[in-house]
């Protein structure tokens, strides 16, 4: 069994290379950045009906988070296709979450 434990620096040496390449993707950083600005503005996901419990970036299905949107995978696919699109547009990126809706 001990032969297919890994060490304590294996692993922090691991962790420091995914770190590494998470730092230098423009598109994550910029996702993760539109996620801590969202965190300023919104306690819950603002594509998100409290009333109905329902997920509007999901057409209307209910959301499995309950509002929660920090790590949701799908509020994260949201901003990857905006991230794209914008891309794909030449246009320039926000850098808030509030001049993401104007943006579009």
């Amino acid at each position: 069994m001990s032969g297919s434990r890994i060490s304590a620096e294996e692993l922090d040496k691991i962790l420091t290379q995914v770190e590494d390449k998470e730092r230098r993707d423009p598109k994550r950083r910029w996702i993760n950045r539109m996620m801590r600005s969202a965190k300023q503005y919104h306690k819950m996901c603002p594509y998100y009906d409290k009333r109905t419990g329902k997920c509007f970036l999901k057409l209307g299905e209910k959301c499995e988070r309950d509002g929660r949107f920090d790590g949701c995978p799908v509020f994260i696919e949201w901003l990857s296709s905006k991230y794209d699109e914008l891309k794909s547009k030449g246009r320039q990126l926000p850098m808030d979450f509030l001049d993401l809706t104007l943006a579009v």
